[in-house]
């Protein structure tokens, strides 16, 4: 008889608290899930020790999420929302005109802004491992790789009408997850040079974006 596949977690919030006093014990759940990730990893975190680091009991953090796993999808999904806002200024058709020296300067800037904001959240580092390892969590990453490529493709486009949409999607695609790559390597291996590591794939990925311009 085959092996049958565990079934995947419920990732989804119960419900959504509205009154100021529920969400004080939503944010304590989520605080109390990031300290204690970078404190004992993502097998030993369960949802007992996130109740007795929120102080709360168990019911009270059932109201709103039904396992760690959602808990997690939640810290992964706020830390997806906060780094891609700093593509939104990034993002613009002057910066896909810029030469290609400047643009992979501004890539590399970009990068390490990235990694500096995913190490000053919370947990920051524990959450972007826990998108790659947990085969649950990964829609989060994929969903929010997916929409950062929507929303570079637009102005690459804008800025070069003649490139090939569907090669430039793809390419941008395939820069957005090198890119997340490297900052998890720096994570990993804190002794490679983050400004080494940023300049050097930031000319990978603009001598690439460059080569569509037409």
């Amino acid at each position: 008889m085959p092996a049958t596949r565990p079934a995947a977690p419920d990732l989804e919030v119960k419900k959504a608290p509205t009154q100021a006093r529920a969400v004080e014990t939503y944010e304590r759940i989520l605080a109390a899930c990031a300290e204690l990730l970078g404190e004992v990893g993502i097998e030993r975190l369960s949802t007992n020790l996130v109740c007795q680091r929120a102080g709360i009991s168990p019911p009270a953090l059932y109201q709103y999420f039904p396992n760690k796993y959602a808990i997690l999808h939640e810290l992964g999904t706020r830390l997806m929302q906060v780094q891609n806002e700093l593509l939104m200024p990034w993002a613009v058709p002057a910066t896909f005109q810029l030469p290609e020296p400047d643009f992979a300067a501004s890539v590399a800037e970009l990068f390490l802004k990235t990694l500096a904001l995913t190490e000053r959240m919370p947990a920051g580092v524990w959450v972007t491992r826990a998108l790659r390892a947990v085969p649950s969590l990964q829609s989060v990453r994929n969903l929010s790789h997916d929409q950062v490529t929507d929303l570079l493709l637009l102005p690459f486009m804008s800025a070069h009408p003649g490139a090939d949409t569907a090669r430039a999607k793809l390419t941008i695609r395939l820069a957005i997850d090198a890119l997340y790559a490297a900052q998890e390597l720096l994570f990993d291996d804190p002794s490679l040079d983050a400004e080494a590591v940023a300049s050097t794939m930031a000319e990978m990925v603009a001598a690439q974006l460059c080569r569509l311009r037409g």
